[in-house]
């Protein structure tokens, strides 16, 4: 008996070894459910310039001024527990109140999704959300998750692509 459990305990200590050794979970695939959790903004980028770049399209950056946008639309819809464009203002008004100069402009939403690989996957299933991360004329992006544990959504998603307007000389 003794043998039996010194064996188990041998092969406990090998299994640990193992789990040490098991790769971090791809930020994608993180749940962004619980209160610590935090969005990768640059995984986000890469992801959507990618899937751009398969469709012969430029790839966009990350923009500061559309990172907050996103981050404010997301608070509010999560704050009124609700999928709405409006939630935080009309687009078009957040847009031009940012001060960021845009010669076009294009949000996706989103609710529930838990993994920015879920939220990314239904935007691409989309028409219209597709059709916004392939715009042609896009080169920024900003992008914000928001958790909001009291509702039945759990995550709020802000996608904004925009370009900005040519320097008036």
């Amino acid at each position: 008996m003794d043998r039996t459990v010194g064996l188990a305990l041998a092969a406990l200590a090998l299994l640990a070894g193992c789990a040490a050794e098991l790769p971090a979970l791809p930020s994608f695939y993180r749940s962004l459910a619980t209160p610590a959790a935090e969005l990768d903004a640059s995984a986000a980028q890469s992801m959507i310039s990618g899937y751009r770049r398969n469709h012969g399209l430029d790839a966009v950056a990350l923009d500061p001024t559309l990172m907050r946008l996103a981050a404010e639309q997301s608070r509010a819809m999560a704050q009124r527990d609700r999928l709405d464009h409006s939630a935080g203002g009309a687009f078009r008004e957040r847009i031009v109140r940012s001060g960021f100069d845009a010669a076009v402009a294009v949000e996706n939403v989103g609710a529930g999704y838990h993994t920015l690989a879920e939220a990314f996957s239904g935007w691409r299933d989309s028409p219209s959300h597709r059709a916004n991360m392939l715009h042609r004329a896009v080169t920024r992006m900003g992008i914000a998750a928001v958790y909001a544990p009291h509702s039945k959504y759990k995550v709020f998603w802000t996608l904004i692509l925009a370009a900005p307007d040519a320097p008036r000389g």
